[in-house]
């Protein structure tokens, strides 16, 4: 056990299952202290993560994250007892088979993918600052490589939709856009933020109805690696001895070229926007 991460404070979203959960796991395993802000809770037949729970080195923080009341009220919780947070994983997300709307009207892919990444780092950035790394993992993905071409009227309201490479790749797009904008003033306040692409992982669910292409499922069933792959990317990002430049987005532990910058500005004072103006001043 590394006794000087003992002291340490991970935030992870998306933690309860997949990719996330094998990254709980690990930095448990390593004395990090892991705050889980989730939909869902945490496996009842996992031993270790329940001693974890039990021993209060692991806390779960439970908010539907795109109902911005149920989301104010857990990130208002995690600010009322946390005295710093060192790295901050947004990495909940996930595909639909349909195209549907959050609480507040946004396309739901828009709107955890995109928006909420960016009200959690912004709500929770005065404990970022306070926190020895102040490192900020944002999970994106190359699907958006396949996207042929970008707006705001595509991200926030799509005329079609197309399971994988349609809402989902082009939120993921727009998170990594705002990273990228976002990275000068990051950087100025000592805030590494990148976004990465944990690469391909067999996070299939029994019968969950999923937003995969049916061709896919098969091929992710029998060839994508263990969800602890993608996690190992995530944590390989974050902890890696040469810090990348914030606002870099990576693929396999590499810097790659991000498309459609141009539109970065517009991305994030859209998503600030949506932060000052249904978020900050919605509440009673």
């Amino acid at each position: 056990m590394n006794i000087q991460n003992q002291l340490r404070t991970a935030l992870i979203t998306g933690s309860t299952s997949g990719i996330g959960l094998e990254l709980t796991r690990r930095l448990l395993v390593e004395g990090w202290k892991v705050i889980g802000l989730n939909r869902s809770s945490f496996p009842a037949d996992d031993t270790d993560i329940q001693n974890a729970i039990r021993s209060g080195q692991l806390r779960l923080v439970q908010a539907n994250l795109t109902n911005y009341d149920n989301l104010r009220t857990a990130l208002e919780l995690i600010k009322s007892d946390t005295d710093s947070i060192d790295v901050l994983f947004n990495n909940a997300g996930g595909s639909t088979a349909e195209l549907q709307f959050s609480d507040q009207g946004h396309e739901l892919h828009f709107e955890l993918q995109t928006v909420v990444p960016y009200i959690i780092y912004m709500e929770l950035v005065e404990l970022l600052l306070q926190g020895q790394m102040k490192t900020v993992i944002n999970t994106s993905t190359s699907a958006f490589n396949r996207v042929k071409q970008f707006d705001l009227n595509i991200l926030e309201r799509p005329t079609e939709f197309k399971k994988l490479f349609g809402p989902y790749a082009i939120s993921k797009l727009g998170l990594s856009l705002w990273t990228h904008e976002a990275a000068n003033s990051a950087k100025s306040d000592g805030i590494q933020i990148l976004s990465v692409d944990p690469g391909g992982n067999n996070t299939l669910k029994g019968n969950k109805t999923s937003g995969l292409p049916f061709y896919i499922k098969p091929v992710m069933r029998w060839f994508f690696p263990h969800p602890s792959h993608g996690a190992s990317l995530l944590y390989n990002a974050a902890f890696s001895p040469t810090r990348h430049e914030s606002g870099t987005f990576l693929i396999k532990n590499k810097v790659a070229t991000l498309r459609f910058t141009e539109h970065g500005a517009a991305v994030l004072n859209r998503v600030n926007e949506i932060y000052e103006q249904r978020f900050c001043t919605t509440h009673v």
